[in-house]
């Protein structure tokens, strides 16, 4: 059998949460992916990225591009720059994965995705919660049937760890807590529930010198039936914080799964119980409590790169994002117009 090709990796975004990013390419290489690049507008942090991990840096993505042979683009930058950056590489024919939120509007992730779409462009998103090796034992325990048919679920990521100090722009911003944070929890929800028929929600703002909303309460029905509870908060007051895990409980027709601090997973089936570690030892460029972050972006970044090489769409693709994007949408109308709303959904132009 003939060896798989290496996959020319070109990171764009050097700043704060792409450091997580540049490690995990670093560790793929073994594997074929090859981190090439790296290019930040801020040249100091390019240089420092490019000259860490011994690759050219730029402070042009169209510059890096026309130098380099770049086969997959790892965008993780503010996302009010994604759509013009997506619009680069799909006008070139590179694939790109896009870190979340997609773009800061509906309208624009629509953009993004066609855009790709009508220049042949393979195109994913960052999405990586679901990634993370809690989620995925979660997963594989519904998967599998222990617990039946899933009827009711909630997810909770309520912290009151300071999200502003490492991320400063946060605190500026007109939507908050759902689009930042929440989005990962609302992909969650799908990801073990399915799709959803419509969602309700409260915000609040429970920090006087921020902008925008720091706690979210969404109650959602899914097409199956079943009914989730989505909670997000940055303003949480709590002894044992939980930072920056995701806590959860599913209830089937034959069981629940519950997932607590520390990455430990609780089964009841047939009235019996038994408990999973499923937190594996710390990478070499990880460190607590970050970790659990940390490690799904490095299972993500595996996910995308053996995606893109052997042709297929990630699991988190541009189209499927939407889905995920549209609960964000219809969270905020909710909370605006105090009714249920029924998320939004993309037709693809013919």
């Amino acid at each position: 059998m003939a060896a798989k090709q290496p996959v020319a990796i070109g990171m764009v975004g050097c700043g704060f949460y792409a450091q997580n990013h540049l490690n995990a390419w670093a560790d793929l290489r073994p594997e074929g992916a090859l981190l090439s690049a790296v290019c930040d507008r801020d040249a100091a942090r390019a240089e420092a990225a490019g000259r860490r991990f011994g690759v050219p840096h730029f402070t042009d993505m169209g510059q890096m591009l026309d130098t380099v042979k770049i086969d997959l683009l790892d965008i993780a930058t503010r996302m009010d720059t994604h759509q013009a950056l997506a619009a680069i590489a799909a006008e070139r024919g590179v694939a790109a994965v896009v870190q979340k939120p997609f773009a800061p509007t509906w309208e624009e992730c629509v953009a993004i995705v066609e855009k790709a779409k009508s220049h042949g462009a393979w195109l994913a998103v960052h999405e990586n919660f679901r990634f993370a090796s809690a989620m995925r034992a979660v997963k594989k325990i519904l998967d599998q049937g222990t617990i039946g048919t899933p009827t009711w679920a909630r997810l909770s990521w309520r912290t009151g760890f300071d999200v502003y100090r490492g991320q400063p722009y946060l605190a500026e911003e007109e939507k908050l807590v759902i689009q930042d944070v929440g989005i990962h929890i609302l992909d969650l929800a799908r990801y073990f529930l399915g799709e959803v028929a419509h969602v309700s929600a409260e915000t609040q703002k429970r920090n006087p010198k921020i902008r925008a909303e720091d706690t979210a309460t969404i109650l959602m029905r899914h097409e199956s039936g079943a009914v989730s509870i989505v909670e997000a908060t940055y303003a949480a007051k709590r002894r044992d914080d939980a930072f920056p895990e995701t806590m959860l409980e599913i209830e089937g027709d034959g069981g629940s799964v519950i997932l607590t601090k520390g990455e430990k997973v609780i089964v009841t089936t047939q009235g019996l119980s038994f408990e999973d570690q499923v937190g594996g030892p710390l990478l070499h460029w990880t460190s607590r409590p970050w970790h659990v972050s940390q490690e799904a972006v490095l299972h993500t970044n595996r996910h995308m790169f053996e995606r893109f090489r052997d042709g297929l769409a990630a699991d988190t693709s541009g189209e499927d994002n939407l889905k995920t994007y549209a609960l964000v949408e219809a969270a905020y109308e909710a909370a605006r117009t105090h009714k249920a709303v029924k998320p939004m959904q993309w037709v693809p132009k013919e």
